[in-house]
């Protein structure tokens, strides 16, 4: 587990690369997408952090009606808080995210993911874990499929910022946001999309040398909107925090369950 190599983010306790134990596991092969959400939340009534709150943060380019931005963040312009936006409308009015069925939920805390797991018999992956599936059985490989960029591949692996962050996506504006959870060839352990699509939320405080953020977690494997020259965290070993209310139009999580539980 970690990385010690030339593209490690200093100071965010990606290395030293050490051995970790882990007890067997399953994972979800993909992110929790929005049918399957979709499905909790009639099921459960459950109402997310957003959508009790009328507003979440999306992506200055998926913003789908203007009149409904409240500011943007200070030092990161390409966010925008967005009155109405919840992971039933990614975008803010206008959105729905019943046409992208496929894609990973977003716009949920913590929260909201580990009311989901529990609904559906598991929790959410400790980073160890996590980090274990996105290797897809490659030892100290930078990405699930090797350690060549995806810039050099001849196909597609993952879905990451292209052009020049954060107001040209060489793709067009079809391009901008989440993909299909299922879009990109899997790793060796069956897991897609390990990497870029949206971050994943764990179940493990953020700490680095042993100091955690209290309120803090821990998320994993990069989103849409990574980029060389902002962020280069669709890397396997690549850590992230934020606070446990955050809720964002790039951010989901999957399920992981214990192998002796009653779920499998």
């Amino acid at each position: 587990m970690g990385y010690e190599g030339p593209l490690a983010n200093r100071g965010e306790g990606e290395g030293p690369v050490r051995e970790v134990g882990v007890a067997p596991f399953r994972i979800g092969a993909t992110p929790v997408t929005n049918q399957q959400f979709a499905v909790f939340a009639k099921e459960t009534g459950h109402l997310t952090y957003a959508e009790r709150e009328g507003w979440s943060f999306v992506f200055h380019q998926l913003v789908t009606d203007p009149q409904a931005a409240r500011g943007r963040v200070a030092g990161a312009e390409w966010w925008v808080a967005v009155d109405g936006a919840s992971w039933r409308h990614p975008g803010g009015p206008g959105s729905d995210s019943g046409s992208k069925a496929d894609h990973p939920v977003v716009h949920v805390d913590v929260a909201d993911a580990e009311a989901y797991c529990a609904w559906a018999g598991g929790r959410l992956p400790s980073e160890t874990e996590w980090e274990r599936a996105a290797r897809g059985g490659l030892d100290q490989a930078i990405y699930p499929w090797g350690d060549e960029h995806p810039a050099q591949s001849r196909t597609r692996r993952c879905t990451i910022w292209e052009g020049a962050f954060p107001d040209r996506h060489d793709r067009g504006p079809d391009g901008v946001g989440t993909s299909r959870v299922r879009s990109h060839a899997p790793n060796g352990y069956g897991v897609y999309q390990a990497v870029g699509n949206v971050w994943e939320w764990t179940a493990s405080p953020w700490s680095v040398d042993g100091l955690v953020a209290e309120g803090e977690r821990v998320r994993r494997g990069g989103s849409y909107l990574c980029h060389d020259s902002y962020c280069n965290r669709y890397r396997v070993a690549a850590r992230d925090h934020s606070a446990l209310l955050d809720s964002s139009g790039n951010v989901g999580f999957r399920v992981a369950v214990s192998r002796d539980s009653a779920s499998l």
